[in-house]
């Protein structure tokens, strides 16, 4: 694998692993707060998440050694309006920065795999976002977000709203691959 397409799955790996136990502690600061849904909506986002840095996880399988990894990744947990800001930023930073350059690079230096597997994060990243969005607008009003069951594909963490598709949008993985949050 090139150097720079490796260290951008390093990096992403990280970022990804860093969401995935940042979500776990506001999902659990959302509950403490007497927020159940915003609280369900941290949980399924962040088995998303595992399920992204698993897929960078991977495409390392060449890997020997120990290696550094940049990530952005905000910091600073508070209540859970903080914690959804948070998240907001750090899925804006993966959509508008750190996918969009990463598939680049991978189609650039032709790496197939690691270029499935940003694409697969950065499509799924929005749908963060947006739900991230839709909570957080409810919280600032003292109240829990509405929300139905959170579906998330088990092969590359698309996450949903509602009913369960036939097959993913994204990867095309079948109905029964997903697993919902309820």
């Amino acid at each position: 694998m090139k150097k720079m397409t490796e260290q951008h799955l390093i990096n992403a790996f990280a970022g990804e692993s860093m969401a995935n136990m940042r979500y776990r502690h506001f999902g659990i600061q959302a509950a403490k707060e007497g927020y159940p849904n915003v609280s369900r909506l941290f949980s399924a986002i962040s088995h998303a998440e595992y399920i992204h840095a698993g897929d960078h996880y991977r495409e390392l399988n060449l890997l020997d050694g120990g290696f550094v990894a940049n990530s952005m990744g905000v910091f600073g947990p508070g209540d859970t309006l903080k914690n959804l800001g948070l998240s907001i930023a750090g899925e804006t930073f993966e959509i508008e920065e750190m996918y969009p350059t990463y598939m680049q690079v991978a189609e650039f230096q032709n790496e197939k795999g690691a270029f499935r597997s940003f694409e697969w994060s950065y499509k799924t990243e929005k749908m963060h976002r947006s739900l991230f969005v839709k909570a957080k607008e409810a919280v600032e009003t003292k109240k829990d977000v509405e929300l139905g069951p959170v579906q998330i594909c088990e092969v590359c963490g698309f996450t949903l709203e509602g009913d369960v598709p036939d097959t993913c949008p994204v990867c095309g993985a079948k109905k029964a691959e997903f697993v919902a949050f309820k």
